[in-house]
């Protein structure tokens, strides 16, 4: 085991985390990389080209790891991030392996057939259900599951939720602070039955359904920052209402995942133009969900993208962002920064930003310095609204 991962190891220390967001602090690969591909060398090492599955992989070390260290032959891969995908594609470019892998969406495209998956394990738990669910209703019979993640991440909660699809579940020993799940006997599914996914919420405060797959930020909930960014627009707030906003206004929801900033938009505004945008995969499918249910599909634009990479210099009138605080399972503020250096681009002259964000990461200051003039509209316990205005 140890000479296979010194190779697994030394193999991943060539990754590079490009395009996504990188920090001296961050590396492209970590321990639970190489404990799954050990804890699974001797199947995939074995395995008939097309049946090793990914999903999960952030940067390329368990697609290209297994292709190029343990020989597997057509890989197939899913992730949920869009700059996941794409640093997987510039490691498998850069190290001459393009040819050993393809991407695919998840569902039957990516499992069928498949005999081995490898699994880093997702933050959430409705994540890990879509995929244990998935895997158990297009994979082989014979389909075995490894999934592991570091273990200062990992609860029994997960063990619980493969235990729900798969008629056997075990844990291995910990390596480096790092933890591999094995599944194996998928249970059948009942004829007919309705998949899990998407999940649909409702709130007392908003008219419409909330769509979500089960990466998606927030779920089916309407969460606490959200929450307090939409108050800001109620007549007689702090902050511009609704109507206050001008007819036809250029609005970028800025992750959106499952789209309840931009739909709310889009219902007050029925001349504004409405784009939304989020690097997941998950968040995209949820937000055009939930804007159709809402009657607004067909006036919005939602993009899987880095950023506002998909929005022109100087387009928007307003933009809605409610930042995320990690990368990965790694708490950093420059994934924030990045979004908000974004919104100075995007922004017309005059035009407004309106962020919510932990009161505690304190980031007027960069907000003022690279946008413009900044306003507190709202602030509690946990969370600052802002008004932002592009200088």
């Amino acid at each position: 085991m140890e000479a296979v991962a010194a190779r697994l190891e030394e193999f991943c220390g060539a990754l590079s985390r490009d395009p996504d967001f990188d920090a001296p602090e961050l590396q492209a690969y970590d321990t639970a990389d190489v404990h799954i591909l050990t804890a699974a060398a001797e199947r995939v090492r074995s395995a008939a080209p097309g049946t090793v599955v990914t999903i999960g992989d952030r940067h390329g070390a368990l697609t290209l790891g297994a292709a190029a260290v343990l020989g597997a032959g057509a890989v197939r891969s899913y992730q949920d991030p869009v700059l996941g995908e794409r640093a997987l594609a510039a490691n498998a470019v850069r190290l001459g392996l393009r040819d050993r892998y393809e991407s695919a969406p998840l569902g039957p495209e990516l499992l069928d057939g498949a005999e081995t998956v490898l699994v880093q394990l997702p933050r959430g738990l409705e994540a890990l259900e879509e995929i244990a669910w998935k895997i158990a209703r297009f994979a082989s019979p014979t389909v075995r599951v490894f999934a592991g993640g570091r273990v200062k991440h990992m609860t029994r909660a997960q063990n619980d939720v493969l235990g729900r699809y798969f008629g056997a579940v075990t844990a291995g020993l910990g390596w480096r602070k790092s933890r591999v799940l094995q599944a194996t006997s998928p249970l059948p599914m009942l004829a007919g039955a309705k998949p899990p996914f998407p999940k649909w919420g409702q709130d007392r405060e908003l008219t419409f359904g909330l769509a979500a797959f089960g990466a998606t930020f927030g779920g089916t909930k309407l969460d606490h920052g959200s929450r307090l960014l939409l108050s800001t627009f109620e007549r007689g707030g702090a902050g511009a209402s609704w109507a206050d906003i001008a007819p036809g206004a250029n609005v970028f929801d800025l992750g959106c995942g499952s789209g309840v900033l931009a739909v709310s938009a889009a219902l007050a505004l029925p001349s504004a133009r409405v784009l939304a945008s989020d690097q997941s995969d998950a968040a995209v499918r949820s937000a055009a969900l939930t804007a159709e249910a809402a009657g607004v599909g067909e006036r919005m634009a939602i993009h899987r993208a880095d950023g506002a990479e998909a929005v022109a210099d100087g387009w928007a009138d307003l933009v809605l962002l409610n930042p995320p605080f990690h990368t990965g399972s790694t708490v950093h503020a420059g994934v924030a920064h990045r979004l908000i250096r974004d919104c100075a681009r995007v922004l017309k002259p005059g035009g407004e930003l309106r962020i919510v964000f932990n009161s505690h990461l304190g980031y007027r200051r960069l907000l003022e310095r690279v946008i413009g003039p900044a306003r507190q509209l709202q602030r509690d316990a946990t969370f600052t609204v802002l008004e932002v205005t592009k200088r």
